[in-house]
Parts: structure tokens; C-alpha cells; sequence
């Protein structure tokens, strides 16, 4: 079974209980798997591979993470806990990423292998390639910063 055809399932299970929260979440990844399929040239009902899904899923965390920030740090918790829940939903189906001490320690590595006149854009070039999928870019970039000041 598909990512798509997961959610699918996941959504009507959500209507049946009623979990509106839940149903508004998976229509809208489903909306944006359907812009990301018609993006690439395809028809709108085209499946979705499991790859281009990932890279969907992962940009909507990103959006969510970004939004629940911008709620916080506008003083209103009661729109980023909708956020943070929506979140949980899209995180349950992308991998586990690695932790900040796994990151910091490939970071390590690579900088040793490169040399010391190395600069940050050929670090973050070469570690991304890597950890597509498995690190938060933020997270590298912040700890290749750190390693490199």
C-alpha cells in the first residue's frame, strides 16, 4: 500500500469517528499531493509515488512548524495547538529523524574529511545529499554553523 492509499484509508477511518481535525488535515495533503502530481505535468488523478509523497510530507511539516512559530510568537496558543496537531498527524508517516548528537557527529566527520580551509556551503552541499529525508536541514545548518564559527 501506497503513502496515498494509506492516507486515503486514514481519512475515511477519520470520518467515520468524526475526527473532523484529522479529515481536514488528510483532504488538504491529498489537495497538496494532487498540486505536486499536476506541478510535474501529470493528470490530476495520476498515484503518487512514495518518493514524491515523502518530499509533500515533508514540506507540509515544514509549513506547520513554521506556522505553529509565527502563532506562538504572536500570542496565540489556541491556533498553534491546531497546528501542532496536524503536525502529529503528517509526522506519523515520515521517518523518525536523527537526533541533534547523530547530526552533530556526521558533521564532525565530514568536516575532518574535507579539511580545515572548508566552507559552510560545501558542508551543507555534501550533508544534505546524505541526510535527505533523515536530518531537518535547520538542524544541520544550525550545528555546521556552529562547528565552522
Amino acid at each position: 500500500m501506497t503513502l496515498q492509499e494509506q492516507m486515503k484509508e486514514n481519512m475515511k477511518a477519520a470520518m467515520k469517528e468524526r475526527n473532523m481535525a484529522a479529515v481536514t488535515t488528510y483532504r488538504g495533503l491529498m489537495s497538496a499531493m494532487t498540486n505536486a502530481v499536476v506541478a510535474a505535468g501529470k493528470s490530476p488523478d495520476t498515484p503518487v509515488d512514495d518518493t514524491m509523497a515523502m518530499d509533500v510530507l515533508t514540506k507540509e511539516s515544514k509549513k506547520r512548524k513554521d506556522s505553529i512559530k509565527q502563532y506562538e510568537d504572536a500570542g496565540r496558543p489556541e491556533l498553534a495547538e491546531d497546528e501542532k496537531t496536524e503536525l502529529a498527524i503528517i509526522e506519523s508517516f515520515l521517518p523518525e529523524m536523527m537526533s541533534l548528537d547523530e547530526i552533530r557527529s556526521m558533521v564532525s566527520t565530514k568536516i575532518a574529511e574535507l579539511g580545515a580551509d572548508v566552507n559552510k556551503g560545501q558542508v551543507m552541499g555534501m550533508l544534505m545529499g546524505e541526510l535527505k529525508g533523515k536530518a531537518d536541514g535547520n538542524d544541520v545548518k544550525t550545528i555546521v554553523d556552529e562547528l565552522l564559527a
